[in-house]
């Protein structure tokens, strides 16, 4: 949509003459009788701000229709309003702008999201407005270092639930059915973190009492899962958090209440809204889940807990600073976890799961330094993504390591003090960790903030005739377009076989500078079975082992006393493997020895997933037969080895949904033929997906499976399955409901699009090779950013990994007009095509 993108430019320009003080807003989401299908709601804002006398700027609204503008008592032509601004000219010292309009609904998840649960024909209301869309609901001066107050008066259905950053008030009756309800206004905070939620939510209340005195607690969830709501685990994570992020950073929580919402169709995880977090509802967990998923809603809740302070008290001038907002909540709700609640292995799930995220992002063609140059709002759009969370949580783990975790805290307490509902950068932070630590932290932010690229480290040694270290360097490399060697606080473990288990003898804590680090403290010890470089995971870079610890670890990776020292290893056998330094061949020979024992259940679900990219992507094509065959024939053994009901059972039955060749075993766990399998609503569209995938499951079985779960779940999960399936028909239509259609919900899209690039189906996908980069011309322009990404991602032809799709891609890459942003979307798929088509050729 024209003008809906802002320039750091502009935004320095804006901030230069306006200072905000207050906001007043007034939406009525009771439609009018026209409106019978509620496709827009009312927006009246008054906004109070100071202004450089004389000056012009713009506000923003996106998709408005204006029927009256009052500048300063003076009526303003709504004509002036034009690509998603209104013009406002001769300000002065104090000024008062009124916006009467309707805006629209969304769909998309982008605004103000509506959705009516088809379990039960309820509405549920909800917004989103990170990055940049407050301004699709209303009036605003749409950036992060504009603060204001706000005051929500919201009309709607008496008997719904509302509820935005202040408390809830008690609703005022406005006529039959219609209430409103008034808030009062907030603290100062930027526009992305208010919100509303509204419509017929369950609510469950309670409180924390902690040293600086009550905060009231809510959850709230649709009507339709009441029946799956475990509000007491997450009302335990909460207090767990709010006792740990209180004693930290020694300050009371900022906000007064703390409500959580779990929200239907929601485009992310959660979102940080000031005391109004949200939630995507997938995490009311419906269906049995593996530990895995309890600690991933855990690691959510406390990640958005963390944001309360870091983003919302004290929040980023620009959005230049977007990765230190979302790094430091990344790295603080793992370091919560391990002190405060059950799950004490919680860096072990990092490691296993979001790292991976960070090394695959960081060795793309649109890598980007971890402090990006968002120059404008686009840009930052693009780079929500695994190096401003993952690797910047590392990079911030790291500098933990380097000044020590007591001046680390005492610094953030000073930073909180000082600048509380103000806006920073980072050299504020980086002040007070200075100022805390004694150390300069200019050069270490230069080298790991502002350079792009993964290092790679690996042990160089010679030994005495007793095995005994005399020499000993950990060499440190880069690749040539990222030349940058950095500083790493690294540990190094000695590990040796004990009683048929590996055991750490020794570890040394060093820092590695350069190409190359002397360690003259491991001299005259004796080699271990295996040496593990960057032991506890301390430092962001790939490691490589040593033919003999390779060879301890093959032998014995499930046998690590503990299980951060495994994740690191499984870690360097997937680099291995990705960088074509390893058969596929062997790393699945390796996960199916291994993954019976492995205790993290994040360890056991991504080494399933790449095991199976493994077998798809990384095998040469006259080798895939028997290597599928096998990986298929181990996982069915791993689960009928599984202790009965166990979390393992449950994983690797997943796994082995996804790595079937055929369907009678399949048809097997469908009807219940597993001791201790609960064949769950979940769990059987697992199966019947991919029953569908391997063409034994058509439309009347999807349809009759959506009879007995007519929920929005259930619909999403009926789209894949159609999307699966091995026909040109199928393909046709998933393609018009993720591409074409724009009323297709924006998670039936996602589930949608996620099903449709499947290995095995290169015949019936193939003439979507130049559909795709047709498509990528324009899909952004015509359909939005989220669409956009969605279809750009998760449609590229890897079903098809061959030279000639290779090719095809390069060549619309060198030729393409297309946006920056598609442009970006497009290099990432080539490459992990690239990538695969390396691997096969080894």
């Amino acid at each position: 949509m024209p003008g809906t993108n802002l320039t750091r430019e502009e935004a320095q320009e804006r901030a230069a003459v306006v200072s905000t003080e207050s906001y007043v807003v007034e939406l009525d989401l009771t439609a009018p009788p026209e409106d019978g299908n509620a496709t827009r709601f009312g927006s009246t804002t008054t906004i109070r701000f100071g202004a450089t006398p004389g000056a012009s700027t713009f506000a923003d609204l996106v998709g408005g229709e204006i029927s009256a503008i009052t500048l300063n008592g003076e009526s303003i032509d709504p004509s002036v309003y034009a690509d998603s601004r209104i013009p406002l000219s001769g300000l002065q010292e104090t000024n008062e702008l009124r916006v009467e309009a309707t805006c629209a609904y969304s769909h998309s998840g982008e605004g103000l999201h509506r959705f009516v649960d088809p379990a039960d024909d309820r509405p549920y209301l909800y917004t989103q407005f990170e990055v940049p869309d407050a301004r699709r609901v209303f009036t605003t001066f749409e950036q992060p270092d504009l603060k204001a107050t706000f005051e929500m008066h919201v009309t709607a259905p008496s008997h719904w639930q509302v509820v935005s950053n202040a408390p809830t008030p008690e609703p005022v009756p406005v006529r039959d059915g219609v209430s409103r309800w008034d808030f009062a206004p907030t603290q100062r905070m930027s526009t992305y973190i208010t919100a509303l939620v509204a419509g017929e939510y369950h609510v469950v209340r309670d409180a924390y009492h902690g040293e600086h005195g009550e905060i009231p607690l809510g959850v709230f969830c649709r009507q339709s899962l009441v029946e799956h709501l475990d509000a007491d685990d997450i009302f335990l994570i909460t207090k767990q958090g709010f006792e740990f992020f209180e004693g930290a950073f020694e300050m009371a929580y900022p906000f007064g209440k703390y409500d959580q919402l779990f929200v239907p169709e929601y485009n992310m995880g959660a979102m940080e809204n000031a005391g109004c977090v949200t939630f995507r509802d997938e995490m009311i967990f419906r269906s049995r889940q593996t530990v895995a998923a309890y600690e991933s809603r855990a690691n959510t809740i406390l990640h958005e807990m963390a944001h309360m302070w870091f983003g919302d008290l004290v929040t980023m001038k620009w959005w230049d600073d977007l990765w230190l907002n979302e790094s430091f909540a990344e790295f603080a709700a793992h370091h919560s976890s391990v002190a405060a609640t059950r799950f004490t292995d919680a860096w072990t799930g990092f490691t296993n799961n979001r790292k991976n995220w960070a090394y695959r992002q960081d060795q793309l063609p649109s890598t980007h330094p971890i402090a990006a140059d968002n120059y404008d709002l686009r840009a930052v759009e693009a780079n929500f993504d695994g190096i401003t969370y993952a690797k910047g949580a590392s990079a911030l783990k790291q500098l933990v390591a380097w000044v020590g975790e007591k001046d680390f805290f005492a610094g953030l307490r000073s930073y909180f003090t000082k600048h509380a509902f103000g806006n920073t950068q980072l050299t504020d932070l980086l002040v007070e960790l200075e100022e805390a630590s004694g150390r300069d932290l200019h050069d270490w932010a230069q080298e790991w903030l502002q350079t792009s690229g993964v290092n790679t480290l690996h042990a160089e040694f010679e030994t005495d005739e007793n095995d005994a270290f005399t020499s000993f360097t950990v060499e440190q490399t880069a690749i040539e377009a990222y030349p940058t060697l950095r500083r790493h606080r690294i540990a190094i473990g000695l590990y040796d076989l004990v009683d048929g288990r590996l055991a750490r003898r020794e570890r040394v804590e060093v820092d590695v500078r350069g190409a190359s680090t002397s360690i003259e403290e491991l001299l005259d010890h004796r080699r271990p079975d295996l040496i593990l470089l960057n032991d506890d995971d301390l430092t962001y870079a790939k490691i490589r082992l040593d033919e003999r610890s390779f060879n301890a670890l093959v032998e014995s990776n499930a046998t690590f006393e503990e299980s951060l020292p495994r994740a690191l290893c499984w870690g360097s056998a997937w680099d291995m493997t990705r960088d074509a330094e390893l058969s596929s061949d062997k790393f699945v020979s390796l996960v199916l020895a291994g993954i019976g024992g492995e205790s993290d259940l994040t360890a056991v679900s991504a080494l399933l997933r790449q095991g199976q990219s493994a077998v798809n992507l990384f095998t040469a094509e006259t080798d895939q037969p028997a290597l599928r065959e096998r990986w298929e024939a181990g996982l069915r053994s791993l689960v009928e080895a599984a202790e009965p009901g166990s979390d393992h059972q449950l994983a690797f039955v997943r796994g082995y949904a996804s790595a079937a060749t055929g369907p009678d075993y399949l048809r097997e766990l469908l009807g219940g033929g597993l001791d201790g399998l609960a064949v769950d609503t979940d769990l059987r569209w697992t199966l019947v997906t991919a029953l569908a995938r391997v063409g034994d499951a058509g439309e009347d079985e999807i349809t009759a499976e959506l009879e007995l779960d007519h929920t929005i779940s259930g619909q999403e999960n009926a789209s894949a399955a159609r999307a699966i399936r091995p026909t040109a028909e199928a393909k046709a239509e998933a393609w018009t409901r993720i591409v074409e259609d724009a009323e297709t919900p924006n998670e039936t899209r996602r589930q949608t699009a996620l099903a449709f690039q499947v290995s095995g189906q290169a015949d019936v996908l193939e003439p979507y090779v130049d559909r795709y980069l047709e498509m990528a011309e324009t899909v952004i322009e015509e359909k939005g950013v989220w669409i956009g990404q969605v279809a750009l991602i998760y449609l590229f032809p890897l079903a098809n990994p061959s030279e000639s799709t290779l090719q095809r891609v390069r060549s619309w890459l060198a030729t393409t007009s297309a946006s920056p942003a598609a442009q970006r979307y497009v290099s990432e798929g080539c490459d992990d095509l690239a990538r695969a088509l390396r691997a096969r050729s080894r």
